[in-house]
């Protein structure tokens, strides 16, 4: 008798899982500019000019712009970023220039020098 619920009961699971599996999109390498400060943690992609907001999920990138010990805030810095894009709701509450969020998984790179040839 258990066996005539089990067995539906996995082949849900499994299916369930495979659909969340086919959503994950592997992360993309992102360069350009990181500014923060106490009401802005921007990106501006070097290869598009486009500018997003960036959630630091790796707890990393924040800690790596503070520990440059700038004098003020929002002084930009080079980035390599692995990550993904999403859409900005009204419901993120965040400035209207910002119609993306960039959801930051890894830092690669992080430096004062701004490559010229790349972010004018």
């Amino acid at each position: 008798m258990r066996l005539k619920y089990l067995i539906p009961a996995i082949l849900i699971f499994c299916v369930y899982s495979c659909k969340h599996e086919a959503k994950k999109v592997p992360p993309v390498i992102y360069k350009g500019l990181y500014s923060f400060g106490p009401e802005v943690k921007s990106f501006k992609d070097c290869e598009t000019g486009r500018e997003f907001w960036a959630a630091d999920s790796s707890a990393t990138l924040e800690l790596q712009y503070s520990q440059m010990n700038f004098e003020k805030p929002y002084e930009p810095v080079y980035v390599e970023l692995e990550g993904n894009k999403v859409k900005a709701t009204k419901a993120d509450g965040l400035d209207p220039q910002y119609d993306s969020i960039l959801v930051v998984k890894k830092v690669d790179k992080i430096t004062k020098a701004i490559p010229q040839d790349m972010c004018n």
